[in-house]
C-alpha cells in the first residue's frame, strides 16, 4: 500500500542532503590541505641517479622519438616505480612495447601534448617529467609556422602547467642549438620554449618543482639525421648532396647525449640551462668519412662517388652555437657542460673582461680520420648500415 509522502520524509531528505554537502566540503578542505602540504614540501636535490629515479613515477612526452626512447631505456635501469612513454604515434609506440618485451613497468600513452585535459591525466602523480616532444625539423616548421607554435610553444606550456598542478619534483625540457641566436621558425619557437620552462621557475610559488633545460647539437643516429641521407646516396653511387662545404655542426651520439642530460639534471637547482660539451665537425669532412667507410661496401670505389653542392635550404645556419657570448656572462664551466643561469644578476666583473660564447664556427674540427674513429667507436657504422631501407628489387 503507496502512502503519501510526509513531512517527516521531506526533513528526512533535507538532513541527508546537508549531511552530503558537510561531507563534500570535509572532503574539498583535506584536498586543499593535502595539497597546501604538498607545495609546502622541500625541494629534493639528489646525489645520484638511483636517488633521483628509484621507485619514482616518471613522464617522457616525445618518449618514442630518438631523444625520448633513450632517455626511457636509461631511465629503466635506475628501478623507477613506472616510466610513462608519451606520444601521438602508435606504430612507433608498438614497436618500442616490442622492443622493451612488454615491461611491466613501461606504461605507454597516445596523446598529444597540445591537448591540455589528455596530458594532465597522463601526469597524475608524475614526479619527475622529461619534455622532449617537438617539431624539430627546420624545413617542416619553416612551412608550417603556426603548427610549430602549437607544438613547441602552446605545448611546452601545457607541459609545465602540468607540472605546476602536480607538484613534480622535477621537469626537464629538451633544446636544441638551433634556439640560439635563431634564424627560422623552429628555432624561435624553441627558444621561446626554453623560456615558457625557465620562467616556470620564478612564479611557481610554494611549488617544490625545479625547472630545468638541457641544450645540446645534433644527435647521431637521431630521427630526421642527414646521414642515413648520405649513406643511401653513397649506396646509389652519387652524387651526395651537401648544402655548404664549410659547413660545421656539434654532434654526439644519443646515449652520450642522454647519459650527460640526466647527470647534469642531478645538480639543477632550478631556471637554469645545461649546454653539453660536444665534438664539432665540418659536413664534408662527415661525408668524406662516410664515403671511405661505405663505398666499399656498396661494390664501388670511394673516388667514383661525387659531392654535389646544393646551397643553404630555407631557415639553415652555416654554422651553429650552443651558447651566446651575452648567455657566458651567466655561464659556469665544468668538465663535460656548461651551466647558464639566465635569471640571476650578472658578476660585474665578467662585464670588464666578456667571455665568449660557444659556437661551432671557433671550436676544433674532428679530422676525417677522427671522424671514422668516433663512427666506429660507437658501434654507428653498423646500426647505420641497419637502418637503411631496402632498395627496389632486393
Amino acid at each position: 500500500m503507496n502512502r503519501s509522502w510526509s513531512v517527516a520524509d521531506n526533513i528526512g531528505v533535507t538532513k541527508y542532503k546537508e549531511r552530503h554537502k558537510l561531507k563534500e566540503a570535509v572532503e574539498r578542505i583535506a584536498a586543499a590541505n593535502q595539497l597546501a602540504a604538498d607545495r609546502l614540501s622541500p625541494m629534493t636535490f639528489p646525489k645520484t641517479l638511483d636517488e633521483a629515479f628509484h621507485n619514482k613515477t616518471v613522464l617522457v612526452t616525445g618518449g618514442t622519438g630518438s631523444i625520448g626512447r633513450e632517455i626511457v631505456r636509461q631511465v629503466l635501469n635506475y628501478g623507477p616505480r613506472v616510466v610513462r612513454v608519451y606520444s601521438r604515434n602508435e606504430y612507433n609506440q608498438y614497436m618500442m612495447r616490442k622492443d622493451f618485451n612488454d615491461r611491466p613497468d613501461l606504461r605507454f600513452m597516445i596523446g598529444d601534448v597540445r591537448d591540455r585535459e589528455r596530458l594532465m591525466r597522463a601526469c597524475e602523480d608524475v614526479e619527475v617529467l622529461f619534455h622532449a616532444s617537438a617539431l624539430k625539423h627546420v624545413e617542416v616548421c619553416e612551412y608550417n609556422p603556426f603548427e610549430a607554435v602549437k607544438t613547441n610553444v602552446s605545448g611546452t606550456q601545457n607541459v609545465v602547467e602540468a607540472a605546476l598542478d602536480y607538484n613534480m619534483e622535477l621537469l626537464v625540457g629538451i633544446s636544441t642549438d638551433k634556439a640560439v641566436s635563431p634564424t627560422n621558425t623552429m628555432g624561435a619557437t624553441k627558444l621561446l620554449s626554453e623560456r615558457v620552462v625557465l620562467a616556470a621557475n620564478k612564479y611557481k610559488g610554494d611549488r617544490r618543482t625545479r625547472f630545468t633545460v638541457i641544450r645540446f647539437g645534433n644527435v647521431l643516429a637521431s630521427r630526421g639525421s642527414a646521414i642515413p641521407r648520405f649513406i643511401q646516396q653513397i649506396r646509389d653511387g652519387g652524387p651526395v648532396t651537401l648544402t655548404h662545404r664549410d659547413m660545421r655542426r656539434f654532434f654526439m651520439s644519443i646515449p652520450q647525449a642522454v647519459e650527460l642530460a640526466l647527470t647534469a639534471s642531478l645538480k639543477s637547482r632550478g631556471g637554469d640551462i645545461y649546454i653539453l660539451k660536444m665534438p664539432v665537425l665540418r659536413i664534408a669532412d662527415l661525408i668524406s668519412a662516410l664515403v671511405e667507410i661505405y663505398a666499399p661496401r656498396f661494390g664501388r670505389q670511394p673516388a667514383e662517388i661525387e659531392v654535389k653542392e646544393i646551397g643553404l635550404l630555407p631557415g639553415e645556419k652555416l654554422y651553429e652555437s650552443l651558447m651566446t657570448p651575452e648567455e657566458a656572462l651567466y655561464a659556469s664551466e665544468f668538465e663535460s657542460y656548461y651551466q647558464v643561469e639566465p635569471l640571476r644578476a650578472v658578476d660585474q666583473q665578467r662585464l670588464a673582461h666578456p667571455p665568449a660564447g660557444y659556437d661551432s664556427a671557433a671550436e676544433p674540427l674532428l679530422s676525417k680520420n677522427e671522424i671514422i674513429q668516433m663512427l666506429a667507436g660507437q658501434g654507428l657504422v653498423e646500426v647505420f648500415l641497419a637502418a637503411l631501407p631496402e632498395t627496389v628489387g632486393e
